[in-house]
C-alpha cells in the first residue's frame, strides 16, 4: 500500500467511486436480469440501467463497465491528470466519452491516448475542454439539469429511456445510447428546451 502525504485530488478519487459503480452493476446485471435500476455514474450523469430492455446484450453491458472503470484508472495514475484536471469517461457499447477539463490540448490528448490503448473501446468522442476544473456548486447544477433532463424523458412516448444515457458538464449534455434516428431526433429536442442548458451534443449510435 502506498500513503500519499497529500490529500486525494478530484481525479484520484473519481475512480474509486467508479469502482463502487462497477460493483451495483455487476450485481444488477447477474441478480436482477428482469428488473430496472437507475444508476448515477458519477455526480452528474443519469443512465438507466435494463438488462432486460437495453439494447445492448447483459455480456456488453457488463463490458462497457469494466472498460469505463479501466480507463478511470489510467487517468487516474497520470499524475499531470490527476493533480490539475477533471476528466470523466462513459462507456456505452464499447464507444467512449470524455468529458471534463484539462489545463492544455496535450493533457486532452494524454488522456485520449490511454483511453486509445484500451483494446475493447472502438471509438472516442473526445470533448474534454480546455481549462480548470468547474466548481463544485457547477457540478451540483449539471446533476440537477441531468435529474431534469430524465424527469421529461420519462415522460415522453417518443424515446425509449433505457437506452438513453445523459452526461452533464458545465452545463452541456452529452447523449449516448444505442436509438433510431427518430429517437436520436427527439431525445435531443427534449434536452435542448430544457432551461439552462447550454448545448446538447449527440454520441449516439444508430440502432
Amino acid at each position: 500500500m502506498t500513503v500519499c502525504s497529500r490529500p486525494m485530488t478530484l481525479m484520484a478519487i473519481k475512480p474509486l467511486l467508479r469502482n463502487i459503480v462497477s460493483v451495483g452493476a455487476v450485481l444488477i446485471l447477474s441478480g436482477s436480469l428482469n428488473g430496472c435500476a437507475v444508476v448515477a455514474v458519477g455526480a452528474v450523469s443519469a443512465t438507466a440501467v435494463s438488462v432486460s430492455n437495453d439494447r445492448r446484450t447483459a455480456g456488453t453491458q457488463l463490458d462497457d463497465f469494466n472498460a469505463q472503470n479501466t480507463a478511470s484508472r489510467l487517468l487516474g495514475k497520470q499524475d499531470n491528470l490527476n493533480e490539475t484536471a477533471n476528466i470523466e469517461v462513459t462507456v456505452y457499447n464499447k464507444v467512449a466519452l470524455l468529458t471534463g477539463q484539462a489545463p492544455s490540448q496535450a493533457d486532452i490528448k494524454q488522456a485520449e491516448e490511454q483511453v486509445r490503448s484500451i483494446s475493447y473501446v472502438t471509438k472516442i468522442h473526445n470533448q474534454i475542454r480546455i481549462g480548470q476544473p468547474i466548481a463544485t456548486s457547477s457540478e451540483l447544477y449539471d446533476r440537477w439539469l441531468a435529474t431534469k433532463i430524465r424527469t421529461k424523458i420519462l415522460a415522453s412516448d417518443n424515446v425509449p429511456t433505457s437506452q438513453i444515457s445523459i452526461i452533464v458538464e458545465d452545463s452541456e449534455v452529452f447523449l449516448m445510447g444505442l436509438v433510431t434516428n427518430q429517437e436520436a431526433t427527439a431525445a435531443v429536442d427534449i434536452a435542448r428546451h430544457v432551461d439552462g442548458v447550454a448545448r446538447v451534443i449527440r454520441a449516439f449510435e444508430i440502432y
